[in-house]
């Protein structure tokens, strides 16, 4: 077959070579995707060009493409007995098939590296094969061992001038040293890495799968300025490079999670929407598993049950680290034995730092929901080891929330509110209004344990405005419950069919399915539905689940 390179007498305008080259010397990937792929179809390219072809089908999301010119790439540089370039096409076929977790695939691509390296013993390839190396010992969560082989990784970059290579090293040894406790040092080599990365110093694929490493390190000890910074800056990479795909939804996801922290709710959906999109073609990615948990938070949150459940099920199909939001859920529902028996397996489970403070969060709150002091204190005395031991913000505002609540419970009021009142200011700070509000919750109830109940009806209506202006209809609910002069059960103005169709509401069933069940007209429902938010002074089917939860309706 004949193997096509540019054309000796044809002007670049002319020669789709020659011009797809040139598109992907200007970042334009769709452009030289379609002119390099025009012109393999008429004649075989040369190795070292169907490496550029790969390369752009990976930008633009055409993986399987992508992995085909690399696996004839490979073929080509073994035919010419081009030992080192097939090595690197074989590793980057391996890599990805790893990343894809397709195990298998994994290590044959890198087994047939690894073999015709033999005949190689000192080349910059060697650092590449210890790649694999370093990452599967921090997937099995052997910081230590993976900061080895990063190590080594980073001087094979350095000995041999490969800018990409000793940058992946220093990436890989600075989420391996955060893992490992040693925090500041750890980001000091990310932030050393991202360097490189923005100087536009190292190739576009390993300039987005870094920021994608870099936002997972920040979204770990959830180093809020840092993950800000950065997802600006990724945002703005992908912009300068609208045909790419990749790593869009990765930004998008790391988006959604700030948005939905600043109080962006309605934004955070969207965001979060949009990367389950992007993630699902052409083939659901694992990634996905993060989108769906994202999604699935915010619907808690919104009150809207059903879909939170739906959206955490769809997550828990691509995630093995389970968190904390369906043992939320269950809690949120009233199900306090079934949320406690979820967050103990939980809680059981190896994570890293962030999941893992989270996850302690979440157990403070349920186990004393559950009625286990002894529980809730372990939990809160671990975070807070946590959070003294990377002094992040956003890990002390979790920390000191869970110890005043804890003191609170154990009867410390004074002591309980000190902390509660600097949880309060950090979260501030952070400008983080829902987790803010909630703790303002928990000082109108220390208030009012002191007696001082101006102060706690100033904290509750406080807290009541946040969460109305965000759509928080479960903790709107909860402060509704503590302002109402009369907290005891009962059906208060509702009739006892509207209870009926308030209780078929809050368990998820529409109009029609509740004129079914109940033998009246759909009109009739709608009616009683209107009535039930006019009482209640409500305005959505799921303040109404919140309210009928709150009260032990549902």
């Amino acid at each position: 077959m004949k193997i096509r390179g540019p054309a000796k007498n044809a002007s670049a305008d002319a020669d789709p070579v020659e011009q797809g080259r040139a598109f992907f010397q200007r970042k334009k990937w769709a452009a030289a995707f379609e002119q390099l792929s025009a012109a393999d179809s008429q004649s075989s390219l040369q190795p070292q060009y169907l490496v550029e072809l790969a390369q752009a089908a990976l930008l633009i999301g055409k993986e399987a493409e992508g992995a085909d010119y690399l696996a004839r790439a490979h073929q080509g540089f073994l035919s010419h007995g081009e030992t080192q370039p097939a090595v690197r096409s074989a590793f980057w076929l391996g890599f990805i098939a790893l990343l894809n977790g397709e195990v298998a695939k994994a290590g044959g691509w890198l087994s047939r590296a690894s073999r015709l390296l033999e005949g190689c013993p000192d080349c910059v390839e060697h650092g590449y094969l210890l790649m694999p190396v370093g990452y599967r010992a921090f997937r099995e969560g052997d910081a230590a061992s993976a900061l080895q082989n990063f190590k080594q990784v980073t001087s094979f970059g350095e000995r041999f001038g490969d800018k990409d290579l000793t940058t992946l090293g220093l990436h890989g040894q600075g989420r391996s040293l955060i893992r490992l406790g040693k925090t500041a040092e750890g980001l000091a080599l990310l932030d050393e890495a991202m360097i490189a990365v923005t100087a536009g110093e190292i190739s576009p694929l390993n300039a987005g799968g870094i920021y994608c490493g870099v936002l997972d390190a920040c979204g770990e000890i959830f180093d809020l300025q840092r993950a800000r910074e950065w997802t600006s800056a990724l945002q703005n990479w992908c912009a300068s490079q609208p045909d790419i795909v990749p790593y869009r939804a990765h930004c998008l996801v790391r988006r959604a999670e700030l948005l939905q922290l600043h109080g962006d709710w309605p934004d955070a959906l969207q965001e979060a929407q949009r990367a389950s999109e992007l993630l699902s073609h052409p083939v659901r990615k694992p990634q996905i598993g993060a989108a769906f948990y994202r999604i699935g938070e915010l619907y808690r949150v919104q009150g809207r049950f059903a879909e939170a459940e739906a959206a955490y099920r769809q997550a828990a199909q691509w995630q093995t680290r389970r968190g904390p939001g369906l043992a939320r859920l269950r809690f949120a529902q009233g199900q306090v034995d079934a949320a406690n028996t979820a967050i103990r397996s939980i809680a059981q489970e190896d994570c890293d730092t962030g999941s893992r403070a989270v996850i302690l969060d979440a157990y403070t709150e349920i186990a004393l929901g559950a009625g286990d002091l002894p529980a809730a204190r372990a939990a809160a005395d671990e975070l807070a080891k946590i959070a003294e031991l990377h002094g992040i913000p956003f890990l002390r505002a979790l920390s000191t929330r869970a110890s005043g609540t804890v003191l609170l419970a154990e009867g410390d009021v004074r002591a309980a509110l000190a902390q509660l009142r600097q949880s309060w200011d950090i979260w501030n700070e952070l400008q983080a209004p829902y987790e803010a509000a909630r703790v303002r919750l928990l000082i109108a109830k220390a208030c009012r344990s002191l007696g001082h109940e101006d102060d706690a009806l100033l904290e509750l209506t406080a807290a009541r405005k946040t969460f109305q202006e965000l759509g928080a209809t479960v903790d709107l609910a909860d402060v509704d419950q503590l302002l109402s002069k009369d907290n005891g059960v009962g059906q208060g103005p509702l009739t006892e069919r509207e209870l009926e169709v308030l209780k078929l509401v809050a368990s998820g069933l529409t109009n029609r399915a509740i004129a079914r069940k109940l033998f009246i007209s759909e009109k009739t429902v709608a009616r009683h539905v209107s009535n039930i938010f006019m009482k209640l002074n409500l305005n959505s089917r799921s303040a109404a689940t919140a309210y009928a939860y709150a009260h032990k309706l549902a």
